[in-house]
């Protein structure tokens, strides 16, 4: 392992030295790929120090144990041994962990589609629940969820709602949640008090650059139209809202939530890039989830992953089988331990997986 972490110091040397470099600055697309890498590489560098100097004080330690004197002091040497141990063993586990290769596109920023699947007015509803959802567990984390686009339901939520989140990892702690959403719930609707089973369904796709998608300015065809819903004066008055049509592959692109017409072009540009990069980017996962149950979700965003069940209040998360019975604190931003619980589960297959 040690020889590993001295490869990894190296290299994560020589992108310091290349990130200074001049030549480097000035070709942007480089730099930026080299910082990905350095930012990558930059957890691991700092459990590397504070391993070696473990290792030190362990040393440290034994050699104190056998050349002291004073009982009471070859005591206490052993006890802090006993300490130093396991706390070495804990961190070896960690750092095998770190070694192994993490999807490149974690620490990127999120792109979350949320839709209305079987359920008619309930699943408009419940699409509604699961963005509130997200957008607390935004506000928890620190993170900036900006609205793009959306399509409102008869009697209130979303047919369909998309959203940006800009924040450190977004896409790395999201990208659990793509799939199907399934609530179980007596309806506002119903009159006998019968519970319904509805659906939506949720894709998180990570953010795209201009450097990861290279996108022609002639096979994009922008239309612009008079934006819908909540927004004041600019409503139905001016042409700000935007849909962009990318010609090769059809995907349709639409933007309304800015009043300004260039800040909603960027926002739908951001989507397409996205859209256009999960095309790629879907094949590695296609790979990985044959793999790993847990990146099911990403894998294959038909499968169930959810059930949210309201009279007994309780939320089962399918893959790995966990069923916690606090509703109302998930429903309301608390996602964390679901996320950390499916985290832990691909953490120990990826372990096996690379033992094997």
């Amino acid at each position: 392992m040690l020889e590993k972490l001295k490869a990894i110091k190296k290299r994560y040397d020589e992108l310091t030295e290349q990130m200074n470099d001049p030549k480097v600055t000035g070709d942007m697309k480089r730099y930026i790929k080299l910082n990905r890498n350095f930012k990558e590489l930059t957890p691991i560098i700092k459990a590397y120090h504070a391993y070696l100097d473990l290792l030190a004080n362990i040393d440290h330690t034994k050699k104190m144990l056998y050349s002291e004197k004073d009982e009471e002091m070859r005591e206490m040497a052993r006890e802090e041994l006993e300490t130093l141990t396991v706390k070495r063993d804990t961190m070896e586990e960690d750092i095998r962990l770190m070694l192994i290769p993490s999807d490149p596109q974690d620490i990127k920023n999120a792109v979350v589609e949320i839709r209305a699947g079987t359920g008619g007015d309930e699943a408009s509803l419940f699409a509604g629940d699961l963005y509130r959802m997200y957008s607390r567990y935004c506000e928890n984390r620190r993170w900036k969820a900006e609205l793009v686009d959306f399509t409102e339901g008869t009697v209130g939520g979303f047919k369909e709602i998309i959203f940006n989140v800009t924040g450190e990892g977004a896409y790395g702690q999201l990208k659990y949640e793509s799939g199907v959403h399934r609530v179980q719930r007596v309806p506002d609707t119903e009159t006998q008090g019968r519970v319904h089973t509805s659906a939506a369904t949720v894709a998180v796709l990570p953010e795209a650059d201009e450097f990861d998608v290279e996108i022609k300015p002639a096979d994009i065809r922008k239309d612009t139209y008079c934006s819908s819903g909540p927004g004041g004066q600019s409503v139905n008055t001016t042409y700000s809202a935007i849909r962009l049509t990318h010609i090769p592959s059809g995907i349709v692109v639409t933007c309304q939530d800015e009043k300004s017409q260039l800040k909603n072009f960027d926002k739908a540009m951001k989507v397409l890039r996205s859209r256009l990069f999960e095309k790629e980017y879907s094949k590695y996962l296609d790979e990985i989830s044959k793999k790993r149950k847990t990146m099911v979700s990403t894998g294959d965003r038909s499968a169930k992953i959810r059930t949210y069940n309201w009279p007994q209040s309780r939320v089962t998360d399918h893959r790995i089988n966990l069923t916690l019975y606090n509703l109302p604190a998930i429903v309301d931003g608390d996602v964390q331990p679901l996320i950390n619980a499916l985290q832990l589960a691909e953490n120990a297959e990826r372990l096996k997986a690379a033992v094997s």
